[in-house]
Parts: C-alpha cells; sequence; structure tokens
C-alpha cells in the first residue's frame, strides 16, 4: 500500500516507516498535519497514519478535514490517549481503525494488513499502468514496451510517485522531501538530474514527452496515446 505516516517523534517515526517499508509498503513520512494535509491534498495514499497530538494540525483534525473533502483511503489514529471517550472521538472524526501508544509493532502490522483486507487492497497484483509503461509495486520492476529498464532505488521511486499520481502535478518540494527525506540537505538541482536520468530511460526520443516540467512549480507525468 502506499502510506502516509504523520508522526512528530522522530525515533518512532523512523522506525514506524521502516517497519511498514520491510513489509513492501511505500511510505512517506511527516512530522506536522499541515505537512500531512499538504501531502494528500496532492497525491492519493491508501492508508494515512495519523498521530493526535502533533503540531500546527492535531491528528485529529486533520481526520476530520480529510473526510469532510471526501477522502476514501483508510486512517489509522496513532495516539496515547486510550480513554473510551477518545477511542469513540476518533472512529466518530472518521478514523477506520486507532492503535494506543505504546504498542507493539507487531500489533501495528496486523493491523495494517486487516486494513488492506478490509478495503480489499491487492498486495499481490500490485502494478500500475501508464500506456505501455509498467511498474510493478511488489518485485521493483518498470517495464516500458515489454522491455525491463534498469533504475537506481531513487529513479524508481521518483517514476513510482509519478505514476501513482498520473496526470497530477507533483510540487518540487514534495519530491525533494518523498525521495531524500526530510532532513537532507539536497536542492531542486539535485530533482532536476534525477529526472533527466528518468526521462533518458524511460521516454522514447522519438515520441512524445512523458514526465512534463511545470515551470515553477514542480513535475507530472501524462499518458501517451499509443
Amino acid at each position: 500500500m502506499y502510506i502516509l505516516l504523520a508522526e512528530d517523534d522522530k525515533k518512532l517515526g523512523r522506525l514506524v516507516a521502516h517497519m511498514l517499508g520491510k513489509e513492501t509498503h511505500t511510505v512517506d513520512w511527516v512530522i506536522d498535519g499541515i505537512a500531512a494535509i499538504d501531502y494528500t491534498s496532492s497525491i492519493d495514499y491508501d492508508l494515512v497514519i495519523l498521530d493526535w497530538m502533533m503540531p500546527g494540525i492535531s491528528g485529529i483534525d486533520v481526520c476530520k478535514r480529510l473526510r469532510a473533502t471526501n477522502f476514501q483511503g483508510l486512517i489509522m489514529m496513532l495516539t496515547a490517549k486510550d480513554d473510551v471517550l477518545d477511542r469513540v472521538e476518533g472512529l466518530d472524526a472518521g478514523a477506520d481503525d486507532y492503535i494506543v501508544k505504546p504498542f507493539e509493532f507487531d500489533e501495528l502490522l496486523a493491523r495494517v494488513r486487516a486494513l488492506g483486507r478490509r478495503s480489499k487492497l491487492s498486495f499481490t497484483d500490485n502494478v500500475i499502468k501508464v500506456g505501455d509503461l509498467n511498474l510493478d509495486q511488489t518485485n521493483h520492476k518498470v517495464c516500458r514496451k515489454g522491455k525491463e529498464v534498469q533504475l537506481t532505488p531513487k529513479e524508481y521511486q521518483l517514476l513510482q510517485l509519478l505514476m501513482t499520481n498520473e496526470e497530477q502535478v507533483l510540487p518540487r518540494e514534495v519530491l525533494l522531501d518523498k525521495i531524500w527525506g526530510i532532513d537532507a540537505d539536497v536542492s531542486a538541482n539535485n530533482l532536476d538530474a534525477l529526472v533527466r536520468l528518468v526521462r533518458k530511460k524511460v521516454e522514447d526520443p522519438t515520441g512524445k514527452r512523458l514526465i512534463h516540467s511545470i515551470r515553477g512549480i514542480g513535475y507530472k507525468l501524462v499518458r501517451q496515446d499509443v
């Protein structure tokens, strides 16, 4: 699944993101509610995991905003609030599940799997197709016109983000955070160089451009007629 984790405890956030990644999920991690709103406004997530107490906008308020804007993905609240009334408030706000800190990672992962089954998401047939370009998220393989394309991990991640959000403009800031991480010391030049490498590998030099640069904003992937 494509998961957004919003957790301001950096140690816990890194651990949760790591454990979810080991389960073959693709995870984006942010540390406040404002960033969670920004990310969900431009990217379609299968699951959003929200810490209740976060700076800027609380997790419960993020949950309410997402449901108010017709967010169709799953939402899990992750919090130290263990009172029954708190649980009721979280579920009434639109959360699909609620797990109390401290928790065992095995339980968290089991709950994520259960949510995936509930929503009938597939963990085996997990291929994104845009025209003749296929990205297999289970085996981390990319094929164009039936021929496998060899990508580095960062190249794969960039292409996955663009294909998952086909026809949507992804801001440079979002791409930088997702690919290099929140604390990385990188610039837009790093992103531009990465885009050029991916274009060289997946685009047909005699055909139409697949990855489009949106001046002053970011990039988007546009389906080609085949």
